[in-house]
């Protein structure tokens, strides 16, 4: 299947050409461009990255980023224009040239309940003989072929290992964010409990947020 991105590389070309700054903060921030830059240009862009090519300020050297990823990876040519003026206003926040979005408030994703489903397989493989009903009788068969409870110990404690990992990680959002200490509790305590659907919509929301800043200005 071809790449529905790629396909219209040459239009996406034309139209950054358009955006000259935008495509310099994308070298100095996602190429890590340290040189100083009199231009850039967007040579190559499909689903997973783009390719950049940049002018050495004072000179005629070009310099060639490849593949600066995009991440996750571009669903469709829909997604483009939102994605690119995301990673503008992220740019942007990370030289330091506009301010990072503000989250003011919490909110609890839908897919959160993805966590408790998990939740209640584990206390159901982990605890089968809380029952002799017949309902326990899978649950005594994993339990078994998992290598009974030590092996389950093991999973409850690496899943509270990475969900402690994640609540930082949901922290440090939080701050650059500028949540505050009430909304930032919430967020870091939820990610404690459900893991990964927290601070996945937490990036979500952010992103949305620069993309709205972004389109305001433009």
């Amino acid at each position: 299947m071809s790449d529905p991105v790629a396909q219209k590389s040459g239009f996406l070309k034309t139209y950054m050409s358009n955006h000259p700054d935008t495509l310099v903060a994308y070298a100095k921030y996602f190429g890590k461009v340290t040189d100083s830059i009199s231009s850039a240009e967007m040579t190559a862009i499909d689903s997973n990255s783009m390719t950049l090519t940049y002018t050495v300020k004072n000179t005629k050297q070009k310099k060639v980023i490849q593949q600066v990823p995009l991440d996750p990876p571009l669903a469709g040519y829909e997604e483009v224009k939102p994605r690119l003026l995301g990673m503008k206003a992220e740019a942007q926040e990370g030289l330091g040239m506009i301010k990072a979005p503000q989250i003011t408030d919490f909110r609890l994703p839908a897919n959160s309940a993805i966590t408790c489903v998990v939740y209640a397989i584990l206390l159901y493989i982990t605890f089968p003989d809380i029952s002799p009903s017949p309902l326990f009788t899978p649950a005594r068969t994993i339990h078994a072929c998992l290598g009974g409870l030590s092996t389950l110990k093991l999973i409850w404690q690496v899943t509270a290992v990475v969900h402690i990992l994640e609540s930082l990680y949901t922290l440090s959002l939080c701050k650059r964010h500028r949540t505050g200490f009430v909304v930032g509790t919430v967020y870091f305590l939820n990610t404690v409990i459900f893991g990964f659907p927290i601070w996945t919509d937490l990036r979500r929301r952010i992103q949305d947020a620069r993309i709205e800043s972004v389109m305001k200005v433009e």
